[in-house]
């Protein structure tokens, strides 16, 4: 029997060529789509779950509240794990991870090397994440000062083939927090692609001093926990307010001579939670992420348009087919004749769905292996397809095409296995009005998801072009970031007079850091002289040139000047003075105290420092972010952290530029290569995840109207055929070609103006939702979605007017010559 439901799908496959190859193409197309999907989201929900003990490993996230607003970070105060693992009795292991450098220059014999993922972590971070250590004891490779573990990529690339074990590396400089000459005592396997986590060194943290202080206030640490079997993170987070009061409280009473109570009165707070590990990559989005994680959201649009995509294509199918019944119901009505039962007939119908799945099966791997190379430049990731490394998806392929062919067929083979074949072969068969009306309302169905794809698109390049447009309060375009500066030490300022005076150089500026994901913009609290309420801002320190060559805006007072003396002179963002309350800035005067520990020396006594200008807002975070108070401190004050330089350049002299400045660089003696980036690519960073996102649901929505159009295509083809004589009597009494091609497309496009109609609200709806992640954005506007309908009205109009013309333009006296 089965033998025979394969050969007469077969010959039906083959005898009706055009037919299947629109089916098997639309497939094909719909599968490959959602084929590539699910390794995106299979690798986007992957991350961190090969670590054995994931289930039970947190990171303790930190709620800032601030008098007015709040902050997430990251990170935390690098004590305050230590001393929950003591006192609280579910937590089994803390171990911390500290992101300590970044572009960092190692030598090797002659050899210097510039590593850009070097951490430090506790002596217990190999028991708590179970990486494959290749050489070492994970017991022991961090436990000694000076001691580091490599990943076995970086120890090919230092040590080539030999054993990397007691070779000594060294980090030049000088200074309590360069660690010197390092031992190699471990090596592990490299992180996978898939984890949150990103390092190619891991130096022991016991080698410097820092960590041998306490610290319950300034946030330098990403702690991690792992629980006992059975500890729950909700009974651990309970338990850490009185951690903070017992802790943190004396800190700051000590840095900021305000009672913890009165602190936390005035809107001040720290509220430490748990962050799932598996659940960091998609669902954290805290200031100082290790690296930019991906977005939960993204993940389910992203499975919607995969499962949109294979019905719309199944739907194509389900149309041609039951489109088709008038033509295949006295085949039905003959094998009804001869004795063959419904279920029967139905088990042939759902055999020819299922051949056809295959072959669609068969050609959607061949496209998705074609396309995987640009996805993986697009997402920016290394997906495989792996068919025959990993039997078991060949096998889940297969079920998946089964289920698709299921899917498509089981509609039209329950459809047309009911004729009855007394009705059928007495001629007096016709297409019902309930299979009209369903076919009519699968097209809707499908022009209606296409829609709000290509609505959205629109949305998100709009907002994306707002992001890059925007006026940030300073100039971002033709400005070099030279990073690194502070390792030129006491040649840091020759350097930049030298870079001033190159040809095309329209100014040079320092600072500690600069707009963009990697920016450091340090905490800072302050007191107006007089007052006993605290602000905690974000800080940054700048050089007198750095206003002019940014061209930021001062509203009121100076700028930074060296002929003014500024050790003790600071500049307040207009935000800040609202926050103060300031209504005459200039010259008041605020008493300082650092809370970040990690850029002004630790314990730095108060200070009283004048205000001596408000530079206007500007966007030195995120457009996801509203815009926070800012203190800017003169470089005069804290010159050993300008870290950066930000070089204006004329648009034609920018490569001249580049090349003369490392030519300069290496002239000073530097210990690090030079490093440079351009300032609007950093802050094009911040948007990354949007940008990827708009590219691929601009891929997607094309692709999803393509095969909403292939069966558009297939299903004006068959109903221009059953009207072939239709047509050549309108000819024959007058009716012209554009009155033909009117009367064949009026249907169609009537189903995609509903499909517009339907999508609008839909499409606007979920645009909003996705904009409220921004504070800075734009307004909906009708003409996005009129724009979006009207693509796809063209595109519908252009398919169905292809078979229409055809039609149209047919000799009427060859289909009226068998009248």
């Amino acid at each position: 029997m089965l033998q025979n439901y394969l050969t007469i799908a077969l010959r039906n496959f083959w005898r009706r060529k055009a037919y299947s190859t629109i089916n098997v193409l639309g497939l094909a197309v719909g599968m490959a789509c959602c084929i590539l999907i699910i390794l995106y989201v299979r690798h986007e929900i992957s991350y961190d779950r090969f670590f054995a003990n994931a289930d039970r490993t947190y990171r303790i996230a930190l709620e800032r509240k601030y008098p007015g607003r709040e902050t997430f970070y990251a990170v935390t105060p690098h004590s305050i794990s230590t001393v929950a693992a003591q006192e609280i009795p579910d937590i089994q292991e803390v171990t911390r991870l500290f992101g300590g450098f970044g572009d960092t220059p190692i030598r090797y014999q002659n050899q210097t090397f510039n590593e850009h993922n070097v951490i430090n972590a506790d002596s217990n971070m190999f028991r708590v994440f179970s990486l494959p250590l290749v050489k070492g004891n994970r017991e022991t490779v961090l436990q000694k000062p000076n001691s580091v573990v490599m990943t076995e990529s970086t120890a090919k690339r230092y040590f080539g083939a030999e054993n990397p074990i007691g070779k000594i590396i060294r980090f030049p400089g000088d200074g309590p927090n360069n660690p010197g000459d390092m031992i190699v005592t471990g090596v592990c396997a490299d992180i996978p692609e898939n984890s949150h986590l990103k390092a190619d060194m891991i130096i022991s943290v016991s080698t410097f001093p820092f960590i041998r202080q306490d610290s319950y206030a300034s946030f330098d640490a990403y702690a991690y926990v792992l629980l006992k079997e059975g500890a729950t993170p909700k009974a651990v987070e309970a338990k850490l307010p009185a951690i903070v009061e017992k802790y943190a409280g004396g800190e700051i009473e000590r840095r900021l001579g305000v009672k913890f109570k009165d602190y936390q009165a005035a809107g001040n707070g720290y509220i430490y939670f748990l962050q799932k590990l598996t659940d960091i990559h998609l669902r954290s989005h805290l200031d100082g992420e290790l690296k930019p994680n991906g977005n939960i959201t993204y993940v389910y649009i992203l499975s919607c348009i995969a499962v949109f995509i294979v019905l719309i294509a199944s739907i194509n199918f389900m149309n041609l087919a039951t489109a088709r019944s008038v033509e295949r119901a006295r085949e039905v009505g003959i094998r009804k004749t001869f004795g063959s039962l419904r279920g029967q007939i139905a088990a042939q119908f759902l055999t020819e769905a299922a051949i056809i799945s295959m072959a669609a099966l068969v050609a959607a791997v061949v496209l998705v292996e074609l396309a995987l190379p640009a996805f993986n430049n697009l997402t920016d990731k290394h997906l495989a397809l792996g068919v025959w490394n990993e039997p078991w998806i060949l096998l889940l392929l297969f079920g998946f095409a089964l289920v698709v062919g299921l899917l498509a067929g089981v509609y039209p083979a329950v459809v047309l296995s009911s004729f009855e074949p007394v009705t059928v072969l007495k001629g007096k068969f016709r297409a019902t009005s309930g299979g009209i009306w369903l076919r009519n309302g699968l097209v809707v169905f499908q022009f209606t998801i296409s829609v709000i794809l290509i609505a959205g698109t629109i949305v998100v390049n709009n907002q994306l072009a707002f992001i890059q447009n925007k006026n940030l309060g300073f100039t971002k375009d033709w400005t070099i970031v030279v990073k690194n500066s502070s390792t030129l030490q006491t040649r840091a300022e020759a350097f930049k007079q030298e870079v001033k005076r190159l040809p095309g150089v329209e100014g040079v500026a320092g600072a500690n850091t600069l707009p963009g994901p990697g920016g450091f913009f340090f905490g800072f609290a302050c007191q107006l002289e007089g007052s006993k309420e605290v602000l905690i801002t974000r800080a940054m320190v700048a050089d007198d040139d750095l206003i002019g060559v940014l061209g930021m805006e001062i509203k009121e007072g100076r700028g930074f000047a060296r002929e003014f003396q500024d050790t003790a002179s600071i500049m307040l963002n207009e935000t800040a003075v609202q926050k103060l309350g300031l209504t005459n800035p200039i010259g008041k005067r605020l008493v300082s105290g650092d809370l970040a520990g990690n850029v002004l020396p630790r314990d730095t006594p108060p200070m009283t420092l004048t205000v001596v200008g408000v530079v206007r807002d500007f966007h030195f975070q995120s457009l996801h972010d509203e815009i926070t108070p800012l203190v800017l401190l003169s470089a005069d004050f804290a010159a050993p952290t300008t870290n950066v330089y930000a070089v204006r350049v004329k648009p034609e002299a920018v490569k001249g530029v580049l090349t003369d400045m490392e030519r300069l660089w290496n002239t000073m003696g530097a210990v690090q290569p030079f490093s440079a980036t351009f300032l609007d690519n950093d802050v094009a960073e911040f948007y990354k995840s949007e940008q990827t996102a708009g590219k691929i649901f601009g891929v997607f929505a094309g692709l999803a109207i393509f095969v909403a159009c292939i069966g558009l295509l297939g299903l004006a083809a068959y109903t221009t055929s059953q009207r072939t004589k239709e047509i050549g009597i309108r000819k024959v009494l007058g009716a012209s070609v554009v009155n033909i091609v009117t009367l064949l497309s009026r249907d169609f496009l009537k189903l995609v103006a509903i499909s517009i109609v339907l999508a609008a609200p839909i499409a606007w709806w979920g645009m909003s939702k996705w904009l409220q992640d921004f504070a800075y954005r734009i307004e909906l506007s009708v003409w996005f979605f009129v724009t979006a309908g009207a693509v796809a009205l063209v595109i519908a109009l252009a398919t169905v007017s292809y078979q229409a013309i055809r039609a149209a333009i047919a000799n009427p006296v060859n289909s009226l010559r068998s009248e």
